[in-house]
């Protein structure tokens, strides 16, 4: 699943730490979530698009084979 994650996190002008802070993960999550080697759980997919303002369709593109 790809993501929007990063580019949204800079236009409202957010570090990863503080993206991590406001979800409750660590910054090492927020970095493999945004280099697209982890998929969150619904739950933490939800709290990033609360604190990015936005909603999970917005964050998320769907896409079965990471080939594509």
């Amino acid at each position: 699943m790809r993501n929007t994650i990063k580019i949204r996190r800079k236009a409202v002008k957010m570090s990863q730490a503080d993206l991590a802070e406001l979800t409750s993960v660590t910054r090492q999550t927020i970095i493999a979530i945004e280099n697209d080697k982890y998929d969150p759980s619904l739950q933490l997919a939800f709290k990033l698009a609360e604190a990015l303002e936005t909603n999970v369709d917005e964050l998320f593109i769907f896409r079965e084979d990471k080939n594509e």
